[in-house]
């Protein structure tokens, strides 16, 4: 996982609530376990219209999304955030953020910034100008900057620690090899000894239940 620090990038202005996680990423490009490619269905349908704010520079060429209430809900799809993180979005700036969307941007080295509305108003201001639309995050300091303000935001400490240093699940498991390793090599030693005897309890109750019936 890339990690984030401080990021300085243009934001797309976004004013749609409730962006599900199917218009993120529709489902028919959900075939693929690969990571990469994902951009070219970001907002499929929305990306038709050739005025939608990611096809016209410089919000084509944009590091954050800066949108309105509840983005991310619908389906757990871990598609979206890498649809989004391929085309080469970092950031997510909303009052509210889906729980579980939420959770898979910290996992994938996007940070997600819930802020107030009135402070989420004044940074779409700014985006819809592409004089002023660069935004700076500050994931050290938590706090978003454009022009004169400054907005703290609220993160977890360990998810702050993760995106930082760009750890993941993966990376964290990994910290454990040499136990994991030992666990392994003695499974051979008791599973065994166990796997007989749950198949005959098995094998007794099927037998009970069958004269029962």
């Amino acid at each position: 996982m890339i990690p984030f620090d401080c990021l300085v990038a243009i934001a797309a202005p976004l004013r749609i609530a409730n962006v599900d996680t199917d218009m993120i990423l529709p489902a028919r490009f959900l075939t693929t376990i690969s990571r990469s490619g994902l951009k070219e269905g970001l907002f499929w349908t929305q990306r038709q219209d050739p005025n939608f704010v990611l096809n016209r520079k410089p919000w084509s060429e944009a590091g954050i999304i800066v949108t309105l209430e509840n983005f991310g809900c619908g389906s757990s799809r871990e598609h979206a955030p890498w649809a989004l993180l391929d085309f080469g979005i970092r950031c997510i700036i909303a009052p509210s953020i889906a729980d579980i969307f939420y959770n898979n941007c910290c996992k994938n080295g996007i940070l997600p910034v819930v802020l107030a509305r009135d402070e989420v108003e004044r940074l779409l201001g700014r985006a819809d100008n592409p004089d002023t639309a660069e935004i700076e995050v500050d994931l050290a300091k938590q706090e978003v900057r454009a022009g004169t303000d400054a907005f703290a935001f609220d993160i977890a400490p360990t998810r702050k620690a993760d995106l930082l240093a760009g750890t993941d699940d993966i990376v964290r498991s990994l910290k454990h090899a040499k136990a994991i390793a030992r666990y392994e090599a003695e499974i051979p030693r008791w599973l065994p000894q166990i796997m007989p005897d749950s198949f005959a309890i098995s094998a007794d109750a099927a037998t009970a239940q069958a004269r029962r019936t």
